[in-house]
């Protein structure tokens, strides 16, 4: 998925001109929701080989896009400027390990737990900016992160152990977009940037699978190998949508999108994919979704008060 503070004249040149910023962002935020049945195609693919592909695929993808529109410039910037490099070798880092945990969730049958990750991801933001910006909450922000926090816990009494999938992808996610908004560089030369710092991993281990006899390129079909390829446009172009619709949408209006893509996951695991949701899990979602409502209606309420 992409940041909040995402945003970038690159990103936005790729959608046609004038309107459409809702529709864009209803579109990426679509696509991450239904990713998890992208995944369950390239289900024969180990999920370490999946994540080297997406990474390296994506890779080739932005920097033929970026060299299409003569922005190569924009790379030698980001990978000159010692400060941005520091951050972006930090966000690469994260992304990997969120990629990797929600892969393995997916191919685990952990879907719904991927889906609350995201549902709490815009309050553990929220912690972020108090911890690390020694933010103010008021009355109704504190409301909102403490009955998550107590939907949290009752899924970990309830459960007998932490939601790691979920704490894992708002924690890694929740850095990563904090990270990127203090680098100053736009959406896509950043993310090439993290995909080229990642793709000699990439490339590597694929190469090592391959020498060995467990490559799955080329072993499972053309079906796959498509699949494979194509999952860097997949990484990419929700960027490019979100990117380009964020730039054209009230702050609040995309804060409330964002909730479609795990609401789509939840969707996919408990109808197409049988995933168990029972009374406990139910308690647990609804002390976060009653956050969530506190949480967005005190930002809409805000943002109306806030001139333009």
């Amino acid at each position: 998925m992409g940041s909040l503070a995402d945003t970038s004249p690159s990103a936005a040149a790729v959608a046609p001109r004038g309107g459409g910023g809702l529709s864009a962002t209803i579109g990426a935020f679509a696509i991450w929701g239904m990713f998890p049945l992208y995944l369950r195609a390239l289900a024969v693919v180990p999920e370490l080989q999946l994540v080297a592909h997406r990474v390296a695929w994506a890779c080739v993808f932005v920097l033929a896009w970026i060299a299409l529109r003569g922005e190569l410039a924009s790379l030698r910037q980001a990978f000159t400027h010692r400060g941005v490099l520091l951050r972006l070798t930090a966000t690469a880092a994260l992304i990997t390990a969120n990629w990797l945990v929600f892969v393995w969730a997916v191919a685990n049958d952990r879907v719904v737990e991927t889906s609350l990750g995201y549902f709490i991801n815009p309050l553990v933001n929220v912690v972020l900016g108090v911890i690390l910006l020694h933010e103010k909450l008021n009355r109704a922000q504190w409301t909102a992160v403490l009955l998550a926090a107590a939907g949290v816990v009752y899924l970990t009494l309830a459960a007998g152990h932490l939601p790691w999938i979920a704490l894992t992808l708002a924690l890694s996610f929740g850095l990563y977009g904090f990270i990127r908004k203090t680098a100053h560089v736009e959406s896509l030369p950043g993310l090439a940037v993290e995909t080229a710092l990642l793709a000699p991993l990439a490339i590597g281990y694929l190469a090592w699978a391959a020498a060995e006899g467990s490559g799955a390129m080329g072993h499972e079909g053309l079906t796959v190998d498509v699949l494979l390829v194509a999952s860097g446009a997949v990484t990419a172009i929700p960027l490019f949508l979100f990117s380009y619709g964020a730039r054209r949408l009230p702050y609040s209006t995309v804060g409330i999108i964002q909730y479609l893509a795990p609401t789509l996951q939840l969707a996919t695991a408990v109808l197409l994919f049988h995933e168990p949701f029972g009374r406990d899990r139910a308690i647990g979602f609804a002390c976060i979704w009653i956050a969530l409502l506190v949480y967005a209606g005190d930002g809409l309420v805000r943002s109306r008060r806030t001139p333009a």
